[in-house]
């Protein structure tokens, strides 16, 4: 009986207590069957009317005090799944009263060894380190047993009575003295660990933060991967706990450099294990990445995690998934040419004997899409991706179908010729008809009524964007925006003002701009001017209210937005021939961004509103010399030498004819063409071109669809 009553053998750092039959010097087994006297066989449970005689025997025999004889008693019930009577058995003693008598043995106990002097002693009752083991222990069984129970909060309660006892006695940490397989460093260590688990159980996350951090700032001589595991356990419950616990003054040893929240906090906890991983100090933890990835990806700091993964150690990531993650990371950081060419070096030479990796071929098909000038190249991407995965991954095939039709979109915008420009439009429908099968991503229909308002395609358009809301549950700012926008170009500016007041009622302050701005330009349309310009006041009067609080990509949006607001209301007043308040609008607009081509043809448009062809000819050679491609300046260049002149109607017909290149839709180049025909004396010729223009003009929204 009193063999079963240990669990397991204690190693000591000092010599047991003076009596020869105390617990310090016998040996007990594992399985507790195995005495200095013999063996007992102890299969039946302890009741009630046992204990007091077990409990005599124990301290009689083993020279047990109270306390210690109650450890190792409510030990037995607990290893044996008697949860209730170890809890029984361990409430009996009062931890709080020893407490500090605890404290005092550790503190006494575990100082440096130095030469003594003869009167140099231990204090008279001062515990040993294996008593303090037992009542420690004992703490540590009872909130387990509680834990068992469903008690969390009280286990945690009666866990955190280990850590002020040792915290008391050992402020600055453990010291070096105390070997690791000291009993009373297990129970600690244990301790440390189970604390925090437990609050988190009991719901209490900013108690459970506590816990952690304070494992975390003090030397408690744990080893590499156990101090790793609570790292990442505080950073998890940092990033996903969903609460902000403030760092106390105590915790604070960093002063004005310590963390400003908790996602600081668990990106430098992150940080940390990183290098420890990088190191080879703790064995490589994928979650840890992800977690870093994730905490850096909310802060913005994507090239941030460009440069983790790049210091991963080889063999983590194929070349082929490091190039494709870092692709990732550079394109949400906008470096899209960055991000191209390490998909193209994924699909390069280098590795044409290795297996095509499909992702890194969608994302360049992707970002190539996002750039007009890289269509073909992303025509070639999602071609590729549609060899490789079909009849294998419908989601891969949907997708390229979906890029592949946005990219001969894009192909068709800068085609030179009309046989190109009419076979990419073709091919952008057919692609994106392919991936409208799928039903479970809208954006496949948004782009198809993208594509079909773009072609002047108005009734699809609207059904397609109609079902974009559908499948969207609920529409996004863009929908609205193009939803006003077709119904625009089928001359309801009623219904499009309509669907608009709608808009500002769904959507964000930010996208509430851009709609107030659309709503400006639909007023202006239907010939009303001073309810124009009420709506132009409000929407100045965001901006301003939005500038001090907004971040650095909003700022630069709103920069934009505010600049072609001055531009729309420069443009108003110069029909109203109000041309004061033009010039003031203008330089308004310079004045937030002087090289902008669309403020240089606004001065144009002044000048030319004022018969001052020449300084109208000088501006609008600024703003092409700004942008080459500029259609309105393009436009309004060719109206200025037809006035000037007779003699350039050669040089105007080549900019409309430049003009109609780029933009085939464009009524005002068609109208000038028949103008400039019917100068000429080609009355038919004139009449198709006025017909052109007219026909367009219809079907013309109030802004470009793109």
């Amino acid at each position: 009986m009193l063999c079963a009553c240990s669990g397991e053998q204690f190693k000591f750092d000092e010599p047991p207590p003076e009596s020869p039959e105390s617990l310090a010097t016998r040996d007990f087994s594992a399985s507790g069957i195995s005495s200095r006297n013999g063996t007992v066989d102890w299969d039946s449970k302890l009741d009630d009317a046992q204990v007091d005689e077990v409990e005599s025997t124990l301290k009689e025999a083993l020279s047990l005090n109270y306390e210690e004889a109650r450890a190792l008693l409510g030990r037995l019930e607990y290893q044996r799944g008697n949860f209730d009577a170890a809890l029984q058995v361990f409430q009996v003693i009062d931890i709080r009263t020893l407490s500090s008598r605890m404290s005092k043995a550790i503190s006494e106990r575990t100082r440096p060894l130095k030469p003594r002097s003869k009167g140099d002693i231990l204090p008279a009752g001062v515990m040993s380190l294996h008593s303090v083991s037992l009542l420690l222990e004992a703490i540590l069984l009872k909130a387990k047993s509680l834990e068992e129970l469903s008690r969390i909060k009280d286990a945690a309660k009666e866990c955190k009575m280990i850590l002020d006892v040792v915290d008391s006695a050992l402020p600055n940490g453990i010291p070096d003295g105390i070997s690791e397989d000291c009993k009373l460093l297990e129970m600690f260590h244990k301790a440390l660990e189970l604390l925090p688990k437990l609050w988190t159980q009991a719901g209490y996350l900013d108690e459970a933060v506590l816990a952690y951090r304070r494992a975390l700032i003090k030397p408690w001589n744990l080893d590499s991967q156990r101090l790793a595991c609570i790292q990442k356990d505080l950073a998890t419950t940092l990033l996903f706990g969903g609460v902000e616990v403030e760092v106390p003054a105590q915790f604070q040893v960093w002063g004005s450099t310590a963390p400003k929240s908790n996602l600081e906090e668990a990106i430098l906890l992150l940080f940390v294990l990183m290098s420890k991983m990088l190191n080879g100090q703790i064995i490589w933890d994928s979650e840890v990445m992800s977690h870093l990835t994730f905490a850096l990806t909310i802060s913005n700091n994507f090239e941030s995690v460009a440069d983790h993964i790049e210091q991963v150690i080889p063999g983590v990531y194929t070349r082929a998934e490091r190039w494709y993650l870092l692709a990732l990371c550079y394109s949400a950081a906008g470096q899209n040419d960055t991000a191209l060419n390490l998909v193209k070096k994924i699909s390069g030479r280098s590795e044409a004997n290795q297996e095509p990796y499909v992702p890194s071929l969608l994302l360049g098909a992707k970002l190539c899409s996002q750039d007009l000038q890289q269509a073909h190249e992303g025509i070639n991407f999602a071609r590729e991706v549609i060899n490789l995965a079909k009849n294998q991954d419908d989601h891969f095939l949907v997708q390229a179908h979906k890029l592949l039709g946005v990219c001969y979109g894009n192909a068709a915008r800068i085609s030179l010729s009309d046989f190109e420009r009419n076979f990419c439009q073709r091919e952008a429908l057919a692609a994106l008809n392919s991936a409208s099968v799928c039903k479970e991503d809208p954006e496949i229909m948004f782009s198809l009524g993208l594509e079909n308002a773009i072609q002047r395609n108005l009734t699809p358009a609207f059904n397609n964007v109609m079902r974009y809301s559908e499948m969207s549950a609920g529409s996004t700012a863009k929908s609205w925006k193009l939803l006003a926008l077709v119904v625009s170009a089928e001359q309801r500016f009623k219904d499009a003002e309509a669907i608009v007041d709608l808009a500002l009622d769904e959507t964000g302050q930010i996208d509430q701009m851009e709609h107030l701005r659309l709503k400006a330009v639909l007023q202006i349309s239907q010939q009303q001017p001073k309810q124009a310009i009420e709506t132009y006041r409000i929407l100045f009067a965001l901006i301003q209210a939005q500038k001090e609080s907004a971040a650095n990509d909003a700022v630069t949006s709103q920069r934009r937005l505010e600049v072609e607001a001055w531009l729309d209301l420069a443009g108003l007043y110069t029909d109203l021939e109000s041309w004061r308040d033009a010039e003031i609008c203008i330089n308004r607009a310079k004045a937030i961004q002087f090289f902008c081509p669309r403020n240089w043809h606004a001065t144009g448009a002044l000048f030319q509103a004022k018969e001052r062809y020449k300084e109208a000819l000088v501006a609008f050679s600024v703003s092409l010399s700004i942008e080459p491609d500029y259609i309105p300046s393009i436009v309004s260049t060719a109206k200025v030498l037809m006035k000037m002149s007779n003699d350039v109607a050669p040089i105007a017909r080549s900019f409309l004819m430049n003009a109609l290149r780029l933009e085939p839709t464009n009524h005002e180049a068609w109208f000038n063409l028949g103008m400039l025909a019917k100068m000429e004396g080609s009355v038919h010729q004139a009449a198709d071109f006025f017909q052109a223009a007219h026909e367009l003009k219809l079907s013309a929204p109030v802004q470009s669809f793109i």
